[in-house]
């Protein structure tokens, strides 16, 4: 136990959450990446994106997704610490699908009992629930309350596949809007926090070319010319919006892009905030995709008497012009100031999104490889002297929890919660799962629930008219009694 705290110190308490693009093999060379590629030591927890949902059951994206999902996990073997989560969903999902899963209890268990099997065939330790968003575009307001849930009854369905398998606890997290009104439409906010393991708040895309003036998509801070809503756009409000809604503030992580939004300038004369614009501005050389430009992109721009590279003091952000083409994006000085904030406000740490649009390989900006990830590690403290190719002895001995010594009946699913809490009662008739530490006896006399297990923090009980079953953390984290979940310490 004193072995496990003394490393948790090490890898320090707060996350860098990155996402990884099914996207990134695709591009032409020299920036197709595959998972192989990714730095195992750079990031505490890797996300794929992304899988959809086909008949109310997760599902891949396309035929390659399989080797893909076996060589992203396989970056474990080189850092046992690393958690790998598969995030479904995204920009492009069609919201009419998860409408249709989340509308009825048996759909949603159709779908949560999917996605433990995937997660588990394929060894992710956790899934990210990309919905952009409930209650908002096609998404009917019902479905607000219908995505709180589905996150609580498929915590407590993680929760007894665990006490089942003898398995480690698969994690439940999610990113979500930025945008107030989105928020509001689509969130039960403390609802979700209590069962969330953490919360990626996409502070990003604020703005973009769909507007008739320039302004950036990513501001710290808000603009002396906002306006309307757009005084709602900005890093430091969404996450006070978050933060004020008595959610912890360990399970909020910011957002940090890798890409910056472009416009097409109306006139070449006026390189500001606030000027004039027409439309997106042109596709990358790599990205494709008009209106987004990659940081290794943006590295590129050519430095000459039509460019202008400035900074916004009110807002702690860089933007450029370049010919009739304006872009506002991160660099590494502003990622500090961002990061200086999440320590500032008790946040969990960023959430990156993506790892394939730094510069991965460090040719592209003079800069080292991944300069806008790299800095945020930095910043955040986090030590790789943990970051290793296979388990230590006491690493080992930390992970071999004795499996059930009794075999359980087969556990069915969880299709309702009767509470915001994550815990279910587990129906009648199962035979009693023992304690790896001897505690089978633990839950007589005791309330249905969560409780802590006085002698191990790396699990917890579970328990159901009197039955025990122990369910056993994710790596890294150990049981928090202020919210009877597993907190990444």
């Amino acid at each position: 136990m004193v072995l496990l705290l003394q490393a948790q110190t090490v890898l320090g308490a707060y996350k860098l959450v990155c996402y990884y693009s099914n996207q990134a093999w695709r591009r032409s060379q020299p920036v197709s990446w595959r998972p192989s590629d990714v730095d195992p030591c750079l990031c505490t927890h890797l996300v794929y994106a992304f899988a959809t949902i086909s008949d109310n059951k997760i599902a891949t994206m396309d035929e390659s997704d399989d080797n893909l999902y076996k060589m992203f996990n396989s970056i474990k073997e080189r850092n046992y610490w690393l958690h790998t989560l598969l995030a479904v969903g995204g920009e492009d999902f069609d919201m009419t699908s998860f409408t249709k899963m989340a509308s009825s209890s048996e759909n949603r268990t159709i779908f949560i009992d999917s996605v433990i099997h995937l997660l588990r065939s394929f060894k992710f330790d956790g899934i990210d629930l990309h919905f952009q968003y409930p209650g908002s575009g096609v998404s009917p307001p019902e479905d607000k309350h219908r995505f709180t849930l589905l996150v609580q009854e498929m915590v407590t369905a993680f929760q007894f596949e665990a006490a089942k398998s003898g398995l480690r606890l698969l994690m439940v997290t999610a990113a979500v809007s930025a945008q107030k009104a989105t928020i509001e439409a689509g969130y039960e906010m403390a609802e979700l926090s209590q069962s969330l393991d953490f919360i990626s708040v996409m502070t990003y895309d604020f703005h973009g070319g769909w507007k008739n003036m320039t302004a950036h998509h990513s501001p710290l801070y808000p603009g002396s010319t906002d306006q309307g809503d757009s005084v709602y756009f900005n890093c430091e409000y969404a996450m006070n919006y978050w933060k004020n809604a008595t959610i912890p503030t360990k399970k909020l992580l910011m957002g940090f892009p890798t890409f910056g939004r472009t416009f097409t300038l109306s006139s070449t004369t006026n390189c500001t905030v606030g000027s004039p614009a027409s439309g997106d501005g042109s596709a990358g050389s790599y990205t494709q995709e008009a209106g987004i430009l990659a940081y290794y992109e943006i590295c590129q721009i050519p430095d000459g008497n039509s460019t202008s590279f400035e900074f916004s003091k009110e807002q702690q952000v860089p933007f450029a012009c370049y010919g009739n083409q304006w872009v506002g994006y991160d660099d590494p000085y502003s990622f500090e100031l961002k990061v200086e904030f999440v320590i500032e406000n008790g946040f969990g740490g960023a959430a990156v999104w993506s790892l394939d649009m730094d510069d991965l390989k460090g040719s592209f900006c003079n800069k080292g490889v991944y300069p806008l990830t790299g800095k945020l590690k930095a910043q955040l403290g986090l030590d790789t002297g943990m970051c290793s190719p296979n388990p230590v002895p006491w690493a080992t001995m930390i992970t071999e929890v004795a499996k059930p010594t009794t075999a359980s009946k087969e556990v069915p699913s969880i299709t309702k919660t009767t509470s915001a809490s994550p815990a279910a009662t587990p129906s009648k008739g199962r035979t009693t799962t023992k304690s790896p530490r001897g505690g089978a006896e633990f839950c007589v006399g005791k309330p249905d629930g969560i409780h802590a297990n006085p002698k191990d923090k790396t699990n917890f009980y579970l328990c159901g008219l009197g039955t025990t079953f122990v369910v056993r953390c994710p790596r890294g984290h150990l049981f928090d009694t202020s919210c009877k979940c597993c907190s990444y310490v």
